[in-house]
C-alpha cells in the first residue's frame, strides 16, 4: 500500500491543478515526486466522476488546462457540484471500481438502524446475510461501515485575548555567535508576545535553566512597562517540573516569581504547541526576519541587534491576523498590564537538600542547623550572597541564617534538642538556679562556691545537682550548710558530710544478742567476785 501524504498537501496538489500547473511544476513547488502529484489527480478525477454517476447529475465538469500524464496530453480534474438541501444523499462508490455502487447500497437503511444499536461490522454483515439475503462479501459491509461512521474532524478554535490578558512564551534557535577563537555557537532565542496586540520581546541566553529564563521573562515585564495577567509557557524543564495538564509542578523559584510579579504562568498541554500558537510563528518571525543570515561576535551584540530590530521592524508591521500597526494596538493595551512591582526579583539560588544526622544541611561547603524534627527530611534551601532561607517541601519558612565562611558550623540555640544541651552550655547561673531549688543552703554554698573557685565550678555545679540521684535534697542542703559553715567548697567535702551522716544513722546499740550476757547475770556475778 503506497503511503499516503497530508490533506492539506493533497489539497495543495489540486488547487495547483486546477490553476492549470503542470506536474513537474505542481512537484517541483510542493517538494514532492511528479508521480504523487499524478497518482492524486488521477485518484480526484475518478471519484468525481463516479460520484456524479452515482447520483445522476449531469452537470459539467470543471475541466482545466493541464497535462494528463507526466506533461503529456491534457486532462481534467472533475469536480461534483454542490446539491441542493432536499437532494438525495450520494450513493456510496466502491474504491476498487470507482465508476460501480456499493452492494449494501440497497440496504442502507437496515445497516444505519444497526450501527445505531452499536453492532459491529462482523455482526452487521452476519444479520444481512442471515434475514436479508445478502450475496456480497464482508468487505463490502466494512467499506460501507467505514464510511457511514467516518466522521470529519472538528475544526480548531480560535481564542482571542482581551487587552493585558495574556502573553505567550517560546525558545528558538538564534543566529550563530562567533568568538575571537573563529569558535560558532548558537544560542537560545527567547520570545515573549502579547496575545492582544502581538507586541514582542526577544533576547538570546546560552542556557535554558531557571535563572536566565526569569531573568528574560523579568526583561520582558520591564520593557512592556506592565505585567500580563497570564504566561502562557511551553513544559520547559526550567520552569515545570512535572507536566501534567491538570496539575502540573512548577520550579518553586519560578512559583517565587510569579508571586512577586502578581501574574500566573499556565504551561500548556505537552505537545500541544497550538495551545500558544501566537508565539509560534513569531519564533519563525524573528528566525527568518531578523536573524536569518546573520552572525554576530558577542551574545551582548546580538541582543543588541533584536533590541533594534523590535523597535524598527516588529512593532511597525501590520499584523497579517489583526491587519493593523502592532506598536498601535500595544499603546492602546498599555493601560491594562498589571503594574510592575517597585524592585527587582531578587537574585537567589536554590536546591534541595537531606538534612544531615546533626540536624544541619550543607550549602557551599558551609553548615546551617534546622529544627531538630526534620532530621532526615527532604528541605528546599535558597541562598544568596547575605542570608540562606530553609523551606519544608510545602515552601514554609523553617529558618533563616546569615551567611558564613565555607568550612564553618552555623547553629541556632533554638535547634538544639534539650536533651543534647550539656549543663556546661547552660552556663552558671542557669545551674545556680537549678542548685537552689534543692534547698536554699545549696543555693547559697552553690553562689559561694563560683564566686571562689570562678569558672572551674560549672563542673562542680553538676556533681552537685547529679547528687539529687542518690540522695534526698534535706541530705544535700544539710550538708552544704555544714560546709558552708566552715569554708569548705570541694564537691568531695560535702559527698564525705554526707556519708559519715549515713554510718552515724546506721550505729544503733543492740540490747541482746547470743553473745551478750543478760545484765542479772553481772548482777549475781559481782557480789561473789568482791567476797
Amino acid at each position: 500500500m503506497a503511503n499516503r501524504i497530508k490533506m492539506a498537501m493533497e489539497e495543495s496538489i489540486l488547487v495547483l491543478r486546477r490553476q492549470g500547473r503542470s506536474y513537474r511544476a505542481i512537484a517541483r513547488a510542493l517538494g514532492v515526486h511528479r508521480d504523487t502529484v499524478s497518482r492524486y489527480v488521477r485518484e480526484a478525477q475518478a471519484t468525481a466522476a463516479a460520484c456524479i454517476a452515482a447520483v445522476g447529475e449531469s452537470k459539467p465538469a470543471i475541466v482545466t488546462a493541464g497535462t494528463g500524464d507526466r506533461d503529456g496530453p491534457e486532462s481534467a480534474i472533475v469536480t461534483p457540484g454542490d446539491g441542493d438541501a432536499s437532494s438525495p444523499k450520494p450513493a456510496i462508490v466502491t474504491a476498487g471500481n470507482p465508476g460501480q455502487r456499493s452492494k449494501c447500497e440497497p440496504f442502507r437503511d437496515v445497516i444505519d438502524e444497526m450501527l445505531d444499536l452499536g453492532l459491529t461490522a462482523q455482526r452487521i454483515y452476519q444479520d444481512l446475510v442471515a434475514d436479508h439475503a445478502f450475496t456480497s462479501s464482508y468487505s463490502s459491509v466494512k467499506r460501507f461501515v467505514r464510511h457511514q461512521t467516518a466522521s470529519s474532524p472538528l475544526p480548531f478554535r480560535r481564542m482571542e485575548c482581551s487587552p493585558g490578558e495574556e502573553a505567550q512564551v517560546d525558545f528558538g534557535r538564534g543566529a550563530p555567535v562567533v568568538d575571537s577563537n573563529g569558535r560558532r555557537r548558537f544560542p537560545h532565542v527567547f520570545r515573549v508576545v502579547l496575545s492582544h496586540s502581538r507586541k514582542a520581546y526577544s533576547e538570546v541566553i546560552w542556557r535554558e535553566q531557571t535563572e536566565p529564563f526569569l531573568r528574560c521573562l523579568e526583561n520582558a515585564f520591564r520593557q512592556f512597562g506592565g505585567v500580563p495577567k497570564t504566561t502562557v509557557i511551553d513544559n520547559l524543564r526550567a520552569a515545570v517540573s512535572r507536566a501534567d495538564w491538570y496539575d502540573p509542578d512548577l520550579n518553586p523559584k519560578v512559583q517565587s516569581f510569579c508571586r512577586h510579579y502578581g501574574t500566573v504562568i499556565l504551561p500548556t498541554k505537552p505537545y500541544t504547541p497550538r495551545h500558544k500558537g501566537k508565539v509560534e510563528r513569531g519564533i519563525g518571525y524573528v528566525q527568518d526576519n531578523g536573524l536569518k543570515g546573520k552572525v554576530f561576535k558577542s551574545l551582548a551584540e546580538q541582543n543588541q541587534h533584536l533590541a533594534q530590530w523590535e523597535a524598527q521592524v516588529a512593532d511597525h508591521r501590520i499584523h497579517g491576523t489583526t491587519r493593523k500597526q502592532v506598536r498601535e494596538v500595544f499603546e492602546q493595551e498599555r493601560p491594562f498590564l498589571l503594574a510592575l512591582p517597585a524592585g527587582y526579583f531578587p537574585c537567589f539560588q536554590e536546591g534541595q537538600r537531606c538534612v544531615h544526622r546533626d540536624a544541619h544541611v550543607e550549602v557551599e561547603k558551609s553548615y546551617y542547623s534546622v529544627p531538630p524534627e526534620h532530621v532526615g527530611r527532604r528541605v528546599w534551601v535558597r541562598w544568596d550572597s547575605r542570608t540562606v532561607r530553609i523551606y519544608n517541601l510545602r515552601l514554609e519558612q523553617i529558618a533563616i541564617h546569615a551567611r558564613t565562611e565555607a568550612g564553618r558550623f552555623s547553629t541556632q540555640p533554638a535547634h538544639l534538642d534539650s536533651r543534647k544541651i550539656s549543663g556546661v552550655e547552660m552556663g552558671a547561673e542557669a545551674l545556680i538556679a537549678r542548685a537552689a531549688r534543692i534547698g536554699p543552703k545549696t543555693g547559697e554554698w552553690a553562689k559561694a562556691m563560683i564566686g571562689e573557685r570562678g569558672i572551674e565550678g560549672v563542673r562542680v555545679l553538676l556533681g552537685l545537682i547529679a547528687l539529687t540521684r542518690r540522695h534526698g535534697t534535706k541530705e544535700i542542703d544539710d550538708a552544704c550548710g555544714l560546709a558552708l559553715s566552715h569554708g569548705a567548697f570541694k564537691l568531695r567535702t560535702v559527698r564525705q558530710l554526707m556519708e559519715r551522716r549515713t554510718e552515724q544513722e546506721q550505729l544503733d546499740f543492740l540490747s541482746e544478742h547470743p553473745l551478750i550476757r543478760d545484765l542479772a547475770e553481772y548482777g549475781e556475778l559481782v557480789p561473789v567476785s568482791f567476797t
